[in-house]
């Protein structure tokens, strides 16, 4: 008996996706929780496993579109193995994604598999997750100077999204900078004994996610966003961080961060970097989100000026931290500074909200110890 491999809903609005990679072979042999296909849509990539075991039979090709509900293999089940081995594979396969844990500290966390570096915390592709390599067409030039490709599902998606941004909100930037000497500072003190506590590492991130929590608490009308005709002030602090991949990058949403320490920030921040590395963040890990971080400084961006991730009102653009001489107390001294951007909807944000925004921020990273008063 054949049984049809189906392509799963994953998620509202979702209509089609693309088949982007088989990880089985025409003709092979597959048990129950196989990792089969992974399917690329606009807002998620998703793996999808074996059902049942089996001799595999691929009906629809790599890069293919394909809709939900559609079949896009079969598995001949009569061809299965024995009962006995079948069960046997199956307990290699959960062996093989059991994941080997380290004692740090009194802790433990999960060691990655492979030596790849985690993700880096980048700057966000508005509303998506990952931006997939696409299949090369066979429509390039004779000389091969140019490849012609089709766009995927996610890439219009994103692409759509960033020309709406533009299109439909009044986007203004300000800027300002931050001497970064107190965070580092602080993060060389405390280091080993936070690392020792926690099993994390205290990074720059927290201290920013903090900030900028502390300064929506005080300038409400930035964690407000347009409706229509009506103006939705909101009165929780879901913050959106970006985490680059090799496929490209997505924004899973920090929630509540008012009440979560800097530990709790960092731990949730590897988190998603693990998840993102391996694929798996999902849906409910991307959604909503009242402001966005943006962090083109791990890149070597001195400076931008972030689009807008609709509907939110704002969006900080992080940068790279460079030693320039600043004027203190009359004296020129070198100073670790960062140049930060805020880019906010004029519509909803007046100037003078905006510009006292980003000082609240700057005096929030300039004067670090109180965030560490949870």
């Amino acid at each position: 008996m054949s049984v049809a491999v189906i392509v799963p809903a994953v998620g509202e609005s979702i209509t089609s996706g693309v088949l982007s990679a088989w990880h089985k072979k025409e003709g092979d042999h597959v048990v129950m929780g196989d990792l089969l296909f992974t399917l690329d849509t606009d807002k998620v990539s998703s793996e999808v496993t074996a059902l049942e075991a089996g001799v595999l039979k691929i009906k629809v090709a790599e890069g293919a579109e394909v809709p939900i509900g559609s079949t896009v293999a079969e598995i001949d089940t009569a061809a299965a193995p024995k009962k006995a081995e079948d069960q046997r594979l199956k307990a290699e396969v959960a062996e093989q994604k059991t994941e080997t844990k380290v004692e740090i500290g009194k802790h433990e966390a999960p060691t990655p598999k492979t030596d790849a570096p985690l993700p880096k915390i980048g700057i966000p592709a508005p509303k998506a997750t990952s931006i997939p390599s696409d299949p090369p067409s066979s429509r390039s030039l004779p000389e091969g100077r140019v490849t012609r490709r089709k766009l995927t599902p996610l890439r219009r998606k994103i692409a759509l999204q960033l020309v709406n941004a533009q299109q439909t909100a009044a986007i203004l930037t300000t800027f300002n900078e931050v001497d970064m000497s107190a965070i580092m500072g602080i993060r060389k003190e405390v280091q080993e004994g936070f690392q020792a506590k926690y099993g994390v590492k205290l990074g720059f991130m927290s201290f920013f996610v903090k900030a900028v929590v502390e300064a929506l608490k005080a300038i409400p009308q930035i964690n407000a966003q347009l409706e229509g005709d009506e103006l939705i002030e909101n009165h929780y602090y879901d913050i959106g961080v970006a985490v680059g991949t090799e496929k490209g990058l997505m924004v899973p949403v920090l929630r509540d961060c008012e009440r979560h320490s800097l530990a709790g920030i960092e731990k949730e921040l590897l988190g998603f970097a693990v998840k993102a590395r391996e694929g798996k963040i999902g849906l409910s890990d991307l959604r909503g989100g009242c402001f966005t971080i943006s962090n083109g400084g791990v890149y070597g961006s001195l400076l931008s000026t972030p689009i807008l991730n609709p509907p939110q009102s704002g969006i900080l653009g992080m940068h790279k931290i460079q030693e320039r001489p600043v004027a203190i107390d009359g004296k020129v001294v070198i100073r670790p500074m960062m140049y930060l951007a805020l880019s906010y909807d004029h519509r909803v944000v007046d100037g003078k909200e905006a510009v006292t925004f980003l000082i609240k921020v700057k005096e929030a990273l300039e004067n670090p110890v109180r965030l560490f008063l949870d």
